[in-house]
């Protein structure tokens, strides 16, 4: 248990509950506490006396009443009752409610909860194929991957971030042998090529962007062809002069393409890895898991069965090295497992790629753990679904084609301006104050209407509801902060200050004061659940309750200097913990607008 203050308050709460429950002889789980679903009657409900009826054979109402009875600090309480079939419903009081607050506004702790046994994370952001563009797919991994990565560190643990990008696969062998077929006089095909690159050779991004869907087609539709491909892979694996020169071009061009992507996301990676990083480990592995017995032949393939009986579906074997000798992404993962548990240690290993890749990472971690990779790391497949257009289909381009990111900023930054104007944002300020505002609204529209829905749904991306200033939209958080700021301003240039808060007088002041507690246990279940809409949902009804404390409030004109610095000291601690929320989702918030 952690110390009493630094507790959360529903940890506090469940703590009352559960030392009840064991002094009459109850198991303490089912002293949980939450969030009333029913705001009328309580703030908080406790339901362990209904499972405990169940198990004693005894009134689930008298067990509730013999709870409240036995609950030490009492004082604590506004009240306390019995409701329906053994509910228990909590109302805490003002003063209680006050002195957390107050100790929230000035001890950092009890808002940053923190883990009592920081681990090595490993976050695998599954990253884009080089010489593709970036689509969708990797902006959710990138957008999920990049708010665990803040709130995992925030929580205090040591995180190290890897984009894996995809530069050793079966795309690259595609792209030589398309450029073969359009250029065969280059020397880069002639297997006494000694493996040095000419500058001359005028290969751009934009060269291997309209190079390899027309490759990719090409492959799929000629049997001849794909083979030549995978012949291509296969020779670049094993390190042929020519092609690996053609190789580290196409990976330099395409890592310049990338960092200014993720510049453009205000997003950053420790490690800047692909696949064959870990070309040199593969060979040695083979060798290992064959020496140990853990490998099988299949078909001329080299395989791990997987399969256990107690699936209820066959899953199949996880294949290592291709009949003709090429290595998979398979070898690769468990190749960087080896890597990130040995030299590493870690303890976790997040793997934020799209739902639809599940089969694999079950065959990947059950290999793991089969051959002793992961013996007592967590390896977890942080699945996320599809982001969508408004037709319901894959988000794309207007023409259906692969909608690139910088097209997307550039969109949303265009609908960002024309929002701003409509609401008479930021008209006074210069270009440069307005382009980077309008950026900061697009990125908060995108990240937000991304991370807001459960990473494991499927949503639509609608630009024209989510670029809005009103309603549950990332614009609407930044004008909400801006306003506060806005706020707190004026009062400084009054003289006037935030104070002692006092216990509540209205009901809004009390709702707000509880939305302000909330936070810890917010951030609490966005851990443990992996998913950042835990945060998004908490944020925007604060928001809300904020712009009602806002109307009924009136802070600036307020005569009672008491209530007006108190209800400055609220404004200052939503403000805080607005930054702190919009950081841990990766949205910067401008000075103003």
């Amino acid at each position: 248990m952690k110390d009493m203050a630094i507790l959360t308050l529903i940890e506090q709460l469940t703590m009352f509950f559960s030392n009840a429950f064991e002094v009459l002889g109850f198991d303490a789980k089912f002293g949980r506490v939450v969030i009333s679903d029913r705001p009328d009657l309580g703030q908080f409900q406790c339901n362990g006396a209904l499972s405990v009826a169940k198990i004693y054979k005894k009134n689930p109402r008298d067990i509730a009443q013999m709870i409240i009875e036995t609950l030490e600090k009492k004082d604590i309480f506004y009240s306390l009752s019995v409701a329906g079939a053994g509910f228990i419903n909590i109302n805490l009081s003002d003063d209680f409610l006050t002195t957390h607050v107050i100790q929230m506004s000035i001890d950092e702790r009890l808002c940053c909860p923190f883990v009592s046994k920081p681990k090595n994370v490993i976050i695998d952001f599954g990253g884009p194929n080089v010489a593709k563009p970036m689509h969708v797919g990797h902006l959710r991994a990138t957008i999920i991957g990049d708010s665990l990565q803040r709130l995992f560190r925030f929580l205090g643990h040591q995180v190290t971030s890897d984009i894996h990008l995809g530069d050793w696969g079966l795309q690259m062998g595609m792209l030589i042998t398309e450029l073969k077929a359009r250029n065969p006089e280059l020397p880069y095909f002639d297997t006494s090529h000694t493996g040095s690159y000419p500058e001359e050779l005028s290969i751009t991004i934009n060269t291997l962007e309209e190079m390899y869907p027309v490759a990719s087609m090409r492959c799929k539709n000629n049997k001849i062809d794909m083979e030549a491909a995978q012949k291509a892979t296969r020779e670049l694996q094993q390190l042929s002069p020519g092609y690996y020169a053609l190789w580290r071009h196409f990976v330099r061009i395409s890592m310049q393409e990338l960092k200014k992507d993720f510049e453009n996301l205000s997003v950053t990676f420790d490690l800047w890895r692909g696949e064959s990083y870990y070309n040199d480990r593969l060979p040695s592995l083979i060798a290992e898991l064959k020496a140990k017995g853990y490998i099988q032949e299949s078909e001329g393939a080299l395989v791990i069965p997987v399969n256990s009986h107690t699936d209820k579906k066959e899953i199949p074997p996880l294949i290592l090295v291709k009949s003709d000798g090429g290595y998979l992404y398979s070898t690769t993962d468990l190749a960087t497992i080896e890597e990130r548990v040995k030299d590493f240690h870690a303890d976790i290993i997040l793997y934020v790629v799209d739902k639809r890749q599940s089969l694999h990472f079950e065959q990947v971690f059950r290999s793991a753990r089969l051959i002793s990779l992961a013996r007592d790391v967590a390896l977890e497949h942080i699945a996320f679904g599809t982001m969508c257009g408004t037709d319901g289909k894959p988000f794309k381009t207007r023409a259906g084609g692969v909608m690139k990111l910088k097209e997307l900023i550039s969109m949303l930054k265009e609908k960002a301006i024309i929002r701003m104007e409509e609401n008479d944002i930021a008209k006074m300020y210069d270009i440069t104050e307005r382009e980077s505002i309008s950026k900061k609204v697009g990125l908060a529209a995108l990240k937000f209407a991304d991370l807001s829905n459960h990473r494991t749904s499927n949503y639509v991306f609608d630009l024209e509801r989510f670029s809005k200033f009103e309603g549950k939209t990332g614009p609407y958080l930044l004008y909400t902060a801006v306003r506060i700021k806005s706020i707190l301003c004026k009062a400084e240039e009054k003289n006037i200050y935030p104070g002692s808060i006092l216990p509540p007088t209205l009901a809004i002041e009390r709702e707000l004061m509880l939305s302000l507690c909330m936070l810890p246990d917010t951030i609490i279940n966005a851990y443990i659940e992996r998913t950042p809409h835990y945060l998004c949902d908490f944020i925007y009804d604060m928001s809300q309750i904020f712009s009602r404390f806002y109307l009924q409030c009136h802070i600036l004109s307020e005569k009672d200097t008491d209530l007006q610095s108190s209800w400055l000291a609220l404004s200052k601690l939503c403000l805080c913990e607005i930054n702190l929320v919009l950081h841990l989702l990766g949205i910067d918030i401008p000075e103003r607008m």
